[in-house]
């Protein structure tokens, strides 16, 4: 089995609201794989950068997501934009930013709103949440 290092960034806009893009499963925080030579904060900051059109800056690594069956370990961080324009791409039908609980509305698939609120809960950092699906 192949094993997959990705990165996700939950990024707040100075109105503490949070980058959304639509895709395959639905809303979700930018995410993607880490590609060779590529560290996983510049994973983070690409990713971001490609399905939404905004750059950012990271502020802080939050935790991992271990997905034991499909041997993928999701890196979180938090950031915040710092340039760009809000943008589609082959990856998201829709981007935008939302309130958190807008968010928790939107969001359908797996673990990803409780992938947000850990992120914006300090008191959680570093975490590590091991699972199968």
């Amino acid at each position: 089995m192949k094993f997959i290092v990705s990165a996700s960034v939950i990024v707040l806009n100075e109105d503490n609201e949070i980058l959304l893009m639509k895709g395959r499963r639905g809303w979700e925080m930018p995410q993607g794989c880490v590609e060779q030579g590529e560290t996983i904060r510049q994973a983070a900051v690409r990713e971001v950068k490609e399905e939404t059109g905004v750059d950012i800056e990271l502020i802080q690594f939050c935790g991992v997501y271990q997905n034991i069956t499909r041997g993928v370990c999701n890196h979180i961080f938090t950031g915040k934009p710092v340039g760009g324009t809000l943008t589609t791409s082959n990856e998201s039908e829709a981007v935008g930013y939302f309130t958190v609980e807008q968010a928790d509305e939107m969001i359908t698939w797996g673990n990803f709103r409780e992938r947000i609120h850990y992120a914006l809960d300090a008191k959680m950092h570093p975490f590590l949440v091991e699972f199968a699906e």
